[in-house]
């Protein structure tokens, strides 16, 4: 969440408001998914970083109702790994990839140490997805009303 990002559905933009914006873009703050009246099949997009451009595609699969005493948003599965942040997009990420898999591209030791001596795309990991979601609503708690 370190850059600019929006959710696009139905055409209507949910994001961080900016003065460039005017009213295209509806304070994503002020809206819960369950606003969105969500079903299964239902499709909206996640842009996140604006510069390296990179779109999702969030597909609803089916709602489960809200269990009471979990703490949301929560996820229970996902597949491949997240691309570090400032990679480059798509084609930064697939050059990355390439580095660090081959000794003998010339920025594979780059490459390595930039992200932490190695990384798996196929790697998915929901517990510590689920941390980083944790630790985004404690870093919201702790900026409410500033």
């Amino acid at each position: 969440g370190g850059h600019l990002h929006q959710f696009i559905h139905q055409g209507q933009y949910f994001g961080a408001p900016s003065d460039d914006d005017g009213d295209r873009v509806t304070d994503e703050d002020k809206v819960r998914l369950s606003d969105l009246r969500l079903r299964a099949k239902s499709k909206f997009v996640y842009e996140y970083d604006f510069g390296d451009g990179w779109m999702h595609d969030i597909v609803v699969e089916k709602t489960l109702p809200v269990e009471k005493g979990v703490d949301y948003p929560r996820c229970i599965d996902g597949k491949l790994a997240c691309p570090p942040d400032d990679c480059g997009g798509i084609w930064g990420f697939y050059n990355m990839l390439q580095a660090a898999s081959d000794p003998k591209h010339p920025e594979h030791e780059s490459m390595l140490e930039w992200i932490g001596g190695k990384f798996d795309p196929e790697e998915f990991n929901v517990k510590s997805m689920n941390r980083s979601l944790k630790n985004i609503r404690k870093a919201e708690a702790l900026f409410d009303g500033f």
